[in-house]
């Protein structure tokens, strides 16, 4: 299954921070504190991707003190929430963050879950403003080269509650 996610994601580029993309087997089947959902309809067509691990935001490309609240180890990273066009709008992205968020509090030494988006994604700001408390708003500061990025947090404890 991995050979077709990448196959169907293998855009030739990757930016230097994000060498987990490369790489998905190793940064988070192989690591405990990491993992990687994948939604998959009957016959195989992946549809929806989430992912967690235990790095905090690096810098740069983020700013500084974001790096020092969420520290790698202690933060629980949620990225790769995708899903196909297809799919979306049908609850399918929340169930894959509520199963990241269970596994990051099961996880000793998580303190809270962080997140950050590009907000310029139709329907993205919606959605993670819906489930997270903005930490920052990167836009006015041309982070990301004046991509729309937004920094979300998710405390542990609430990450069990059920989601609306």
């Amino acid at each position: 299954m991995l050979d077709t996610f990448y196959r169907e994601f293998d855009y030739g580029y990757v930016p230097e921070w994000h060498p987990d993309v490369v790489d998905l087997e190793g940064t988070y089947l192989r690591d405990p504190r990491h993992t990687l959902i994948v939604a998959v309809r009957d016959g195989g067509e992946v549809v929806g991707t989430t992912a967690l691990n235990s790095r905090g935001p690096a810098h740069p490309p983020h700013p500084r003190s974001l790096v020092e609240r969420y520290p790698s180890g202690r933060t629980a990273q949620l990225l790769r929430v995708y899903v196909r066009p297809g799919h979306r709008r049908h609850g399918l992205a929340r169930a894959m963050v509520r199963t990241a968020c269970d596994f990051a509090a099961k996880v000793p030494g998580y303190e809270r879950v962080y997140l950050h988006t590009n907000v310029d994604i139709p329907g993205a700001e919606g959605f993670w403003r819906s489930l997270a408390t903005e930490v920052f708003d990167a836009r006015p500061t041309g982070e990301h080269g004046g991509f729309g990025t937004v920094h979300f947090e998710m405390p542990l404890d609430t990450a069990l509650t059920p989601m609306g």
